[in-house]
């Protein structure tokens, strides 16, 4: 089964009570049992509902993995991952990486004594030289959020395959539609799914997916035991978004592509972070591991004023000026001061994170009402 149609029937079936062709709403918490541990099952909505169900077989199927887990948000996901370290051990991380993400990893997995290296992986052979007894994890973002950044997924999985490592490879800004990460080798896939999978703006979720069944066992308890689950109207939400995710990310990176040249074109911007550029410094890994370049462009005005990117973000009109992206609507952002704010300025600006950095989610609508908004807010 090709893409496309999986975003549709991807281990999906109509519903047996009534044929429903979408998968109905189960909003109960608990289901009727003919003898003790005697039911259909499931038991209790924590750990199995059926529209949960259903969406993580969609999720398993869209990245080709075995096992999907849907949860209330990215960062319960990606806090269901680091459940499984303990004190002690270490984890290897991008450096130009989700604020949340960082704030989780500095703010309460530190404390619990678990430690981590942030170096950038734009040469993912330096992950190596981090590489010890300890190291339990590597942490991949890639396109990184938000200098666009690509990192080798196949090297870094060659990596930890060498010391018997797991990978988790952060494919929230490419999607499964331009990249599949477990196919290059990696262990575990996150998504927030709040962005492009959802891609309307209306439900917070998180994903997981893996291959290997131990691994999945271990996630389905933690999912379990912690709780931090998704209810069953946002798994229909989701499973309604993912349907269209295929043409939405189609026109995505039509506009993204048209908006990043002329971006690059403009007199009064300095730099323009899109992989899809030749000369940006992994455009052939890009082009290697992803099918195209994706929505998400970052940028900085001639002279890095700060004031001039505050200005240009409120003049805008199409474009919202919002947190989140993978939305079918434009949003810009200022990362310093929104999602990434919670990363010290010092940290922030060693991976070009500057106080002067707009940040671009560029949505469906059409490109020249986009680029005629780009034009009279930069002027």
């Amino acid at each position: 089964m090709k893409f496309n149609t999986k975003t549709i029937h991807g281990g999906q079936e109509h519903d047996k009570a009534y044929g429903a062709v979408m998968h109905p709403i189960y909003q109960t918490t608990t289901y009727a049992q003919t003898t003790p541990g005697g039911h259909k099952g499931f038991e209790y909505s924590r750990t199995h509902n059926p529209t949960r169900a259903a969406l993580e077989k969609s999720f398993a199927s869209l990245e080709q993995g075995k096992f999907g887990l849907a949860f209330g948000s990215g960062l319960a996901a990606i806090d269901a991952v680091m459940k499984l370290l303990k004190s002690g051990d270490e984890v290897i991380s991008t450096n130009d990486l989700y604020g949340g993400t960082y704030r989780l990893f500095t703010k309460i997995y530190e404390d619990f004594g678990v430690k981590f290296h942030f170096i950038g992986m734009e040469n993912a052979d330096r992950i190596e030289d981090f590489v010890n007894e300890n190291t339990k994890l590597i942490w991949v973002e890639t396109p990184t959020n938000p200098m666009l950044n690509i990192i080798d997924i196949k090297m870094a999985a060659g990596i930890a395959k060498k010391h018997s490592i797991l990978l988790g490879v952060d494919n929230t800004f490419a999607t499964p539609y331009l990249q599949q990460p477990l196919t290059l080798g990696a262990d575990i896939v996150m998504h927030s799914a709040t962005k492009y999978l959802g891609g309307h703006s209306d439900v917070i979720m998180g994903a997981l997916v893996v291959k290997d069944e131990e691994l999945a066992e271990r996630l389905y308890f933690i999912q379990n035991a912690s709780g931090a689950i998704c209810g069953p109207q946002d798994s229909f939400l989701m499973l309604r978004g993912i349907k269209t995710l295929h043409v939405r990310m189609q026109r995505h990176c039509e506009n993204g592509k048209a908006i990043a040249h002329y971006l690059n074109n403009h007199p009064k911007i300095e730099k323009v972070y899109w992989p899809g550029f030749e000369s940006h410094a992994n455009h052939e890994i890009a082009k290697s591991q992803m099918s195209d370049f994706g929505g998400m462009i970052s940028f900085v005005t001639k002279g890095n004023d700060y004031q001039q990117a505050i200005k240009i973000v409120e003049n805008l009109k199409l474009f919202t000026l919002a947190e989140s992206l993978g939305g079918v609507e434009s949003l810009s952002g200022h990362p310093a001061s929104m999602t990434h704010a919670s990363i010290p300025k010092e940290e922030r600006e060693k991976t070009g994170v500057v106080d002067s950095l707009i940040r671009l989610s560029i949505g469906i609508e059409d490109v020249d009402d986009l680029i005629e908004d780009l034009k009279q807010s930069i002027g």
